[in-house]
C-alpha cells in the first residue's frame, strides 16, 4: 500500500519560470533512478541525476562510493559543484523536468519552485537487498555499507548546509515503497503528477 503524506506546500518566491516539474530524492537503493526512468519515460521529459554525477566522479577518480563519500566530506568544493550545478539547472528554462538527488527537494524548496519533491521511503533491509541484487556480495556487507555511507552523507550535509535529507520539510509527499515493484511506485507517483494539474 502506498502512504502519500502531504505536507505543507511552498508556494513559489523565485524561478517561477523554471520547468522543472518535479524532484524525487531517497536513500542510496531506494530506487530514484528507476523512477526517474519511469517517469521521464511516460512524459518524455528530461532529466538530470544527481547520483549518476556522483558515481561517475567516483569512478574517474577509481575511488568506491563510501571512499569518494569520505572524500567530499573533507573537501567541500566536490558536493558544492555538485550542488550548484543541481540549483542552476532547476532555476533555468532550459532545465529538465525531473531533478534527482538527496538535496533535490532541500533545493527546490529552499529556490522557492512549487514543484512536486518526493522522498521514497525504503526500508534499510530492502535497500541492502536491492544492493546486492544489483552489485552482488553479501546482504550483511550492503547493510553495514548503507549505514557507513548514510552516516557518512548525514554528517557532510548537516556541517555544510545545516540540514537533513530525511527530515520532512521539503517534500510534498512521501512514498513508502518497500515492497512496491518499481511500475507500482511509478503509478503511485504518476497519480501525484496528475492530480497537481
Amino acid at each position: 500500500m502506498v502512504q502519500i503524506p502531504r505536507y505543507a506546500r511552498f508556494v513559489a518566491t523565485s524561478g517561477g519560470d523554471a520547468v522543472v516539474k518535479i524532484t524525487i530524492s531517497g536513500h542510496p537503493g531506494s530506487g530514484t533512478s528507476t523512477l526517474v526512468g519511469l517517469i521521464c519515460a511516460h512524459y518524455n521529459w528530461g532529466s538530470l541525476n544527481g547520483g549518476d554525477i556522483f558515481r561517475q566522479e567516483a569512478a574517474a577518480r577509481n575511488m568506491s562510493l563510501a571512499d569518494f563519500g569520505s572524500l567530499c566530506s573533507e573537501d567541500e568544493s566536490v558536493d558544492r559543484s555538485l550542488d550548484t550545478i543541481l540549483q542552476e539547472r532547476m532555476l533555468t528554462e532550459e532545465g529538465p523536468e525531473v531533478i534527482e538527488s538527496r538535496l533535490s527537494g532541500w533545493w527546490a524548496y529552499k529556490n522557492g519552485l512549487d514543484c512536486i519533491r518526493i522522498w521514497l521511503d525504503v526500508s534499510d533491509e530492502e535497500r541492502a537487498r536491492r544492493v546486492v541484487e544489483r552489485e552482488g556480495g553479501e546482504l550483511a556487507d550492503a547493510l553495514e555499507s548503507n549505514h557507513a555511507r548514510s552516516a557518512i552523507d548525514l554528517a557532510r550535509f548537516e556541517k555544510m548546509y545545516s540540514l537533513n535529507p530525511e527530515s520532512p520539510i521539503p517534500y510534498t509527499h512521501t512514498v513508502e515503497s518497500s515492497s512496491l515493484q518499481p511500475e507500482d511506485v511509478a503509478n503511485a507517483v504518476i497519480t501525484i503528477l496528475e492530480g497537481t494539474n
